[in-house]
């Protein structure tokens, strides 16, 4: 006797009950859960670093996560049941990794360093504030995230570069922050 099929179909039935039964669901609407919002506003980040550009570049990050996965409409500020405040209170870097260079002058030899990769690391305060109430839904006052990006030669490069990982960590973060505003169990 062959007990291939009715093995399986147990196994399938035992699936299907525990995925329902364990609380669990799979939703791709974009609704949040846990928590009723019926409209957001993504006011401009602020920023103490003397970054130039981060604010912009960081809000339109933040503001299409929001976009492209939410079904909640965004708002200004005045309109919006909810609101989320993004404060980058420090942006710095790190040498990461060198290049070394022997040159003789004069019969002499000497040793140059350069950085050949940076990291950078970003960290602000988020927090989600009921506008009806002003009362606090969540708040991370800690958020870091970091990124490498490569050293050269040329200033210009060098500053795309930075600027390439500052908008992967606006991305990480961005992403972390609507996890923490929609998927709320």
């Amino acid at each position: 006797m062959n007990l291939t099929r009715p093995v399986f179909s147990l196994v399938f039935i035992v699936a299907i009950f525990s995925f329902y039964g364990c609380g669990y669901n799979f939703r791709a609407d974009g609704a949040p859960v846990g928590i009723e919002i019926e409209s957001i506003a993504i006011p401009m980040v602020e920023s103490s670093s003397s970054e130039k550009g981060v604010e912009a570049d960081f809000t339109t990050v933040l503001r299409n996560e929001f976009i492209s996965h939410a079904q909640v409409p965004l708002k200004n500020r005045d309109q919006a049941g909810m609101v989320i405040q993004v404060e980058i209170y420090e942006i710095s870097t790190q040498p990461l990794t060198y290049d070394s260079n022997r040159t003789s002058v004069s019969g002499r030899e000497f040793t140059h360093e350069t950085t050949s990769s940076r990291r950078l690391i970003l960290r602000l305060n988020a927090s989600l504030i009921d506008s009806s109430t002003g009362k606090v839904v969540w708040n991370d006052s800690s958020m870091t995230e970091e990124a490498m990006f490569a050293v050269s030669a040329d200033p210009l490069v060098t500053r795309n570069n930075q600027k390439k990982a500052l908008l992967k960590i606006a991305g990480l973060l961005s992403e972390r922050i609507y996890n923490r505003t929609m998927e709320r169990f």
